[in-house]
């Protein structure tokens, strides 16, 4: 079952976040924002993966996930902002979700520790990246060729406790998750996440399930 392109925002349940339907660089898109109190303080808090999103409540299992995402730096952004922008799916009435995001200032970066760390793979609450990062170094992330302000073009494939993220129409995975930690059982419904100082818009979202 495909689910085309005719999404409006009163579709969506809202995590935390505000979207709005807008114009983006002359074509209609989705916008999302989160509250400047709501951003994290490195300083009072450890940085961490949370539960900001809009969503559409339904039963995704297997099945691919396309979009055309942008995030960037908010304006008020802190300087750890990386335009975290991604794609939660099989969201459980307990609010946990496996998530597979991107951080666009660090494709075109030169620091060679941040371009690793453009795509980041976490599973809320209990797996989030600064825990993925401390037990398994380098598993779960990976470089990509992603800028700020950008349309890139996502498509997640999702089988059982596979998940293969593919950018902008390449043929090869540039991540690819095995052991997806919520379980092959885990289902429920997609979204777009964003984390502190994010900008994010989002267009052309088709959601296909194969089972």
């Amino acid at each position: 079952m495909a689910h085309g392109q005719s999404y409006r925002a009163s579709d969506f349940q809202l995590s935390g976040v505000s979207l709005a339907e807008v114009s983006y660089k002359g074509e209609p898109a989705f916008e999302m924002r989160m509250p400047a109190a709501a951003y994290q303080d490195p300083a009072h808090e450890i940085l961490t993966d949370r539960a900001f999103m809009a969503w559409l409540p339904m039963d995704f299992h297997d099945g691919v996930i396309e979009v055309e995402i942008s995030g960037e730096p908010a304006a008020d952004a802190p300087a750890y902002a990386r335009g975290f922008v991604g794609v939660s799916f099989r969201i459980g009435a307990d609010r946990s979700f496996e998530n597979v995001y991107l951080r666009p200032t660090n494709g075109p970066t030169d620091d060679p520790v941040r371009k690793g760390r453009a795509v980041q793979y976490f599973a809320y609450p209990d797996w989030t990246f600064d825990r993925l990062r401390r037990e398994a170094p380098g598993r779960y992330e990976t470089q990509a060729e992603i800028a700020p302000g950008r349309w890139t073009h996502y498509r997640l494939v999702v089988k059982g406790v596979s998940a293969k993220l593919y950018l902008n129409h390449k043929d090869q995975p540039v991540m690819q998750i095995e052991d997806l930690k919520l379980g092959a059982g885990q289902r429920g419904g997609v979204g777009l996440w964003i984390e502190s100082g994010t900008l994010a818009r989002f267009r052309n979202l088709r959601i296909q399930q194969t089972d």
